[in-house]
């Protein structure tokens, strides 16, 4: 039997996700997919569309076994961070092989740039090219090998880093991404979550491109003033994540006299720092994530479980007397500065979207799905 680990947003779940499941299912006939599930706000730094408490369900119906969490702060970081802590949790429910989306599908490439990326040599290039001011994908290209530009090829080198760094038995396998990440314009079935975003504030029916699902609508005029009002009535901006070389001054001097996110943006956007790099920093401020926190919370605390199948369920009846990380349904038992911060992301989606997420969050339930 092969346990094949899957890491997503599912910002929102489409028939590319669709499409990802029944290929791992057709390639290994006999395997658990265990799934790392990114949740409210994501690696970009923005509000999910679909819930967490959905994208599990959907991802149970459509053939994945197991759904455990990706806490807020790990989720909510560079795709390093994001990439190093999902492989932490797929190592210890016994994943073997990785499977995720590739535009080049070139997997001995990707290999060699990631092991070339965990040199020293490439570890000085880069802090090298960051002094100069460039921002850290310039930088990661300056330093590194340039013919890799496309998203999900970028991501996959950081999971296999990931995987080198800490020597897991861990197989990276790529599947060929069926779109382009930045085309927003195709209407064929299978398209990014890029052009599906884009249909939706458009006012576009986008039923052809999704198996099912609930969208959640995103209040971003709310999110903006709660933002505005953490920079207005915090004297320290400085001590949140992301916060560097003195841009807390440049939020507090634009603050008010700016009308938008999108205007708050692109009044502190520079080569330096870019857009999702921005976003993260907006949403840490509000959620009031801590350079201290974080520098404590480097590693999973636990593994939390969304939902399973009943395969899913023996699997993990099976293993569980092995983990090194306790197994939690019952996360309000949980004493952890990790969960703390996952409620509090929790909290501030309910604000802003139209979806009481925090029955799902405090119900101690996973979800489960009965499989003949």
């Amino acid at each position: 039997m092969e346990i094949i680990g899957v890491i997503a947003e599912y910002n929102p779940f489409h028939n590319g996700h669709l499409y990802q499941i029944e290929k791992i299912k057709q390639i290994y006939k006999d395997s658990i997919i265990v799934l790392v599930l990114n949740g409210y706000f994501l690696e970009r730094g923005i509000p999910s569309i679909e819930t967490k408490e959905e994208k599990t369900r959907l991802a149970l119906k459509y053939g994945v076994d197991i759904v455990i969490e990706l806490p807020f702060v790990f989720g909510s970081n560079s795709s390093d961070i994001f990439a190093s802590s999902s492989l932490e949790l797929l190592n210890e429910l016994g994943v073997k092989k990785l499977v995720f989306g590739s535009e080049s599908n070139d997997i001995e490439l990707l290999k060699k740039v990631a092991k070339y990326q965990s040199t020293e040599e490439f570890k000085n290039s880069l802090k090298d090219n960051l002094k100069k001011g460039l921002n850290y994908p310039t930088a990661m290209n300056n330093a590194g090998i340039s013919c890799i530009k496309e998203p999900n090829d970028l991501l996959g080198i950081s999971y296999i880093k990931a995987i080198l760094e800490s020597k897991y038995d861990i197989e990276p396998i790529s599947i060929k991404r069926t779109n382009d990440y930045l085309d927003t314009k195709s209407n064929d079935s299978i398209i990014s979550s890029t052009n599906i975003r884009e249909k939706i504030n458009n006012n576009i029916d986008i039923s052809k491109f999704i198996p099912e699902g609930n969208i959640v609508t995103i209040n971003n005029d709310l999110l903006f003033n709660l933002i505005k009002y953490k920079i207005i009535s915090d004297d320290d901006l400085s001590k949140y994540l992301t916060v560097d070389e003195g841009i807390e001054y440049r939020l507090k001097k634009v603050i008010n006299k700016v009308n938008s996110l999108d205007e708050l943006v692109s009044s502190i956007k520079t080569k330096r720092y870019t857009y999702n790099r921005i976003m993260r920093m907006l949403i840490h401020i509000l959620v009031g994530l801590t350079k201290e926190d974080k520098e404590k919370l480097k590693r999973n605390e636990y593994i939390r479980l969304l939902g399973f199948t009943t395969i899913g369920s023996k699997y993990l009846n099976s293993i569980k007397k092995n983990l090194n990380l306790p197994l939690v349904t019952k996360i309000t038992n949980v004493e952890s500065k990790i969960k703390d911060y996952e409620f509090k992301a929790a909290e501030i989606y309910t604000l802003i979207s139209n979806s009481d997420v925090l029955e799902f969050e405090y119900s101690n339930k996973p979800i489960t799905i009965k499989l003949d």
